[in-house]
């Protein structure tokens, strides 16, 4: 598995997180819980957002990696 498939592989888990952060976020009653789920599903898309442009920058410097 190249390197680019394995941030692709993590992009897409995290991105699973971030939703299902966000669905629990939704049904949670308790204000302090749905803070918190919040807050966490926010630093989730950080990341989220620092491994996209990783792959974008590694896509330009190694084009073999585009489309895996």
């Amino acid at each position: 598995m190249t390197v680019a498939s394995e941030v692709k592989q993590t992009l897409a888990s995290l991105k699973g997180v971030a939703s299902t952060l966000e669905t629990f976020a939704l049904h949670e009653e308790n204000e302090e819980s749905n803070e918190l789920l919040t807050r966490n599903t926010q630093r989730v898309k950080e990341v989220i957002d620092y491994f996209e442009k990783r792959l974008a920058t590694m896509e330009f410097e190694e084009p073999e990696y585009k489309g895996f």
